[in-house]
């Protein structure tokens, strides 16, 4: 079931997210680290629905801060702390799963996240396989732009090892200079993967 799934992968996220803020935390002038909160899943055995999830209510102003393929740039994700801690969390989880896994669609209000995706690539990661397109994976890896949090953690430029790994594609890659040469280059099959498989919030 689509619930359960989407417990599951919420919760997957939620566990990277705590590994990372143990090790974002004690490093000096990282400050508060973006947290996922937990989403429970209720069996209702008398009900039409038999499950559903519960969840901590956010009060506030709901920012997403990664769309979930990435290509495009969200103010609030660029110019604010926690996107830009959102972003190093998607970097810190792409580095720690090798390329395998990417945290997506990180919203919420301030530090607290909820509703968040997970793609993999096609043979999934460890047993897991996520929600989202691979293809998010390919993109966030081109389009991302490392920030100071990405520095405090050490992180390693993805600009750089993707055109190791790539050597074909690695013109494309190496100078975005602004966001309409992005889009262009978006392969237009994974913009209608993305419509598919989005839900609809």
């Amino acid at each position: 079931s689509v619930v359960i799934q989407e417990c599951y992968v919420q919760n997957t996220a939620r566990e990277y997210a705590k590994l990372y803020a143990a090790e974002a935390e004690p490093l000096e002038g990282f400050g508060e680290v973006p947290e996922i909160i937990p989403i429970f899943l209720i069996h209702r055995p008398a009900n039409n629905i038999p499950y559903a999830t519960v969840e901590e209510e956010l009060v506030g102003e709901f920012v997403k801060y990664s769309v979930k393929d990435g290509k495009e740039v969200n103010f609030l994700r660029r110019d604010s702390e926690a996107g830009q801690k959102c972003c190093t969390f998607q970097h810190w989880v792409y580095e720690k799963t090798n390329g395998n896994l990417l945290v997506t669609d990180l919203q919420g209000v301030g530090m607290k996240l909820t509703d968040v995706g997970i793609a993999t690539l096609a043979k999934g990661y460890k047993g897991f396989k996520g929600n989202c397109s691979f293809s998010f994976i390919e993109q966030f890896r081109a389009l991302h732009q490392c920030n100071e949090y990405c520095e405090m953690l050490g992180l390693k430029s993805l600009q750089t090892t993707h055109q190791k790994q790539r050597k074909a594609t690695s013109t494309k890659s190496k100078n975005l200079p602004n966001s309409s040469t992005v889009k262009k280059m978006v392969p237009k099959k994974a913009r209608e993967h993305r419509d598919f498989i989005s839900s609809e919030h």
